[in-house]
């Protein structure tokens, strides 16, 4: 996988994206729980293995759908259907 598809978030914003203290984040970096580097003597971490973090305790699976970017995925509305998926692509993947 080329390095340019890698999505990094800092703690602060996995913290906030996540629903979780930035506590909790440096907790997981430290028992190796998740992947990261160091960018000028910051963590970046790796949203993907952020995300997978996450979804292996109920609890933070829960956090993030209530405190975290969970909780406005219901709001989320395509105004544009331009750009969102066509109904007969969807229908003959099915």
């Amino acid at each position: 996988m080329p390095n340019s598809n890698i999505v990094r978030v800092s703690v602060s914003e996995g913290a906030r994206l996540f629903g979780v203290s930035e506590k909790t984040i440096r907790k997981a970096i430290a028992n190796n729980e998740i992947n990261y580097i160091v960018v000028r003597g910051r963590y970046k971490i790796n949203f993907a293995s952020l995300v997978s973090w996450s979804q292996k305790s109920t609890r933070r699976r829960n956090q993030l759908q209530n405190q975290g970017i969970g909780q406005f995925v219901t709001d989320w509305k395509i105004s544009n259907t331009k750009y969102s998926p066509s109904e007969k692509l969807l229908k003959n993947n099915s």
